[in-house]
């Protein structure tokens, strides 16, 4: 949630602030700003609404300079307006600031600055941090910024920029993510990696606890202790990667991409002949207890996870949402470990939730699509995705890549434990390689589903039904529907409809019905005969011939695969369903309304 860029160099500060914050609207947004040092002084133009809006009142109001922030916000403390918007100027308008995060002890700290002389303009919780560093005027840049963050509690990514150091954006970083990208003759400040890659490849991420100080020649990061010396990762991504190149939306160019993605995430993990499965790290010996945490869509690779867990390795496995499993009185020790799913690897529920997991002496894994984010440099292991860059804020590529990858997971817990023949290990291996070509078969045939789709999108009322691990892929599914066309959706255990929600059943109310688990098939099928019974209309997502079966109204075949790989199959159609969807309803697809790609606030 929001973006931060700053820019101290030789060239003109706006056009990359501008960049930047194109780059990271899939954070989620609901105005902009930016804030440059031009002669001396602070000259700022902010916006309510999408960056679009910021670029047309910098037409009317350039602004020059060669340092400046920039920023995008998502409404938290106040509504969202010109005078909430970002950066924030004190009483003087000699310092500006930017905040991702929450100021946990701002009433206080508000009411403390207040008393002493200082003057609010906003409803907002980040305003206190500028005119703490008023007040800490005096101090060089890097001391200052020691001595505000000294005060806040909560989470913050600052970029600051102040008239006494004309050359120097400042910045400091608590729970939400900051890299500085080094270029040559220009350094720069971002929330994430694509707003860095049209000027650098060379990435450091900043760590909880401290401050940065950028000038156009150096990059200077510093700890209570001293100076931080850390090597620059090197980025794989290419600027196209991270655009939409020639797609409509960034969704459906992410959603083309899975086979290219699952490609990716096999890399090194599958040997030459196609026989031997490998981790490139050792996960650790099984443990009595496998918990599975995250938010969202990574909770729905979870259930799937968990459900492959309890089947190959035969111990207890537990998937729950990170925002419920951090405040669960659990007893964890080292016979536990937590597997934390993040897109970002910015999720503040699931880094809260692996924490605390940690301090109860459980082993952490974190399975990643960011490189250096926060979950997966304090995690025990990193397994990550390698799915490339996912813009759009509905996730597609993220989640079928996170199920590839926990699918890695437990058959190399299962290979080091013994439970995996050789014979079955080598069909696993095949089943896996052959996934990205199915997926690509799938996807050429969107035209199928694209008619469905705008059934669909006619509807009041969508169901997602199905059991085992097809009741997981089914939540999946309706949250991506309700969360892009805006429809109202819902998913249930196919089990559970004659408890309570038959009722909703009418004739013509659209029901999508998930069947790939074989063993399942026919309990499903007695469900559908419920639904149909009420008039219900049922399209059917499948991996079994069912054309001996008159449940269906309509459905999609998919390519035959083994049973616990069909979740990633398939996702493809449920998601080109809720895509086409929000076409036909022409809603904002990569940006939906309240919602953020990166949710680092509780």
């Amino acid at each position: 949630m929001c973006g931060i860029v700053g820019y101290a160099g030789q060239d003109p500060a706006v056009p990359f602030l501008l960049a930047g914050l194109n780059r990271l609207e899939y954070r989620g947004y609901d105005s902009a700003g930016i804030a440059v040092l031009d002669e001396g002084a602070v000259q700022f133009v902010k916006a309510v609404g999408r960056i679009a809006e910021l670029e047309s009142a910098l037409a009317g109001q350039p602004l020059s300079g060669q340092v400046g922030v920039g920023h995008t916000r998502w409404a938290t403390h106040g509504r969202p307006s010109e005078q909430n918007a970002h950066p924030h100027l004190g009483c003087h308008g000699d310092v500006a600031v930017a905040h991702n995060g929450i100021i946990e002890n701002h009433s206080a700290l508000r009411r403390e600055l207040e008393a002493a002389g200082h003057v609010f303009r906003s409803e907002t919780d980040s305003e206190v941090v500028v005119h703490l560093l008023e007040d800490y005027a005096h101090l060089p840049f890097k001391e200052a910024l020691q001595a505000c963050t000294a005060r806040l509690r909560g989470t913050y990514a600052l970029a600051v920029v102040r008239t006494k150091d004309p050359g120097a954006v400042g910045a400091a970083r608590q729970d939400s993510p900051l890299l500085v990208g080094i270029g040559e003759g220009e350094n720069m400040l971002a929330s994430d990696i694509p707003a860095l890659i049209s000027r650098t490849r060379k990435v450091v991420v900043v760590e909880d606890g401290e401050v940065v100080v950028i000038t156009a020649e150096a990059a200077h990061i510093y700890k209570a202790g001293g100076e931080v010396h850390r090597p620059p990762l090197e980025v794989s991504w290419n600027l196209e990667e991270a655009e939409r190149g020639g797609f409509a939306h960034f969704m459906i160019k992410e959603i083309q991409e899975q086979p290219k993605a699952l490609r990716q995430t096999m890399a090194g993990r599958l040997s030459e002949d196609l026989d031997q499965i490998a981790l490139e790290v050792d996960p650790g010996p099984l443990p009595e207890r496998l918990w599975f945490v995250a938010c969202g869509t990574s909770y729905h690779a979870c259930l799937v996870g968990r459900r492959l867990a309890e089947d190959v390795l035969g111990i207890p496995a537990e998937a729950d949402l990170a925002s419920e499993f951090r405040y669960r009185h659990l007893k964890l020790g080292p016979q536990d470990t937590v597997i934390a799913v993040s897109q970002s690897g910015e999720t503040l529920d699931t880094l809260s939730a692996i924490r605390r997991a940690k301090s109860m002496g459980a082993r952490v894994i974190a399975i990643t699509n960011v490189i250096g984010s926060s979950i997966s440099r304090e995690a025990d292991i990193n397994l990550p995705t390698l799915a490339g860059p996912e813009i759009a804020v509905a996730s597609s590529k993220a989640y079928t890549t996170q199920i590839l990858t926990l699918t890695f997971l437990v058959l190399a817990y299962a290979k080091a434990s013994g439970l995996l023949a050789a014979q079955e290990e080598a069909r696993w291996a095949r089943d896996l390689w052959a996934l990205p070509e199915k997926a690509e078969l799938i996807l050429q045939r969107a035209g199928e589903i694209e008619a469905v789709a705008k059934r669909l999108a006619a509807a009041k009322d969508v169901f997602y039904v199905g059991r085992g691990t097809d009741y997981a892929v089914a939540m999946e599914g309706q949250l991506k529907l309700k969360e892009i066309s805006y429809l109202h959706a819902e998913a249930l255990a196919a089990g559970e409809l004659k408890h309570g929600t038959l009722a909703l059943i009418e004739p013509g109310v659209p029901v999508v019905a998930l069947l790939t688990q074989g063993e399942l098939l026919d309990k499903t099928l007695s469900n559908l005969a419920e639904i149909k019974a009420r008039g219900g209309w049922i399209y059917g997502i499948t991996s079994h011939d069912l054309s001996g079966h008159q449940e269906l109204d309509q459905g999609f075949l998919l390519p035959a695969c083994h049973d616990a790989l069909a979740p990633v199959l398939a996702a493809l159609p449920l998601q080109l369903l809720a895509y086409h969807a929000a076409v036909a309803r022409g809603t904002d697809i990569d940006k939906p309304r309240n919602l953020a790609k990166s949710v680092t606030v509780e």
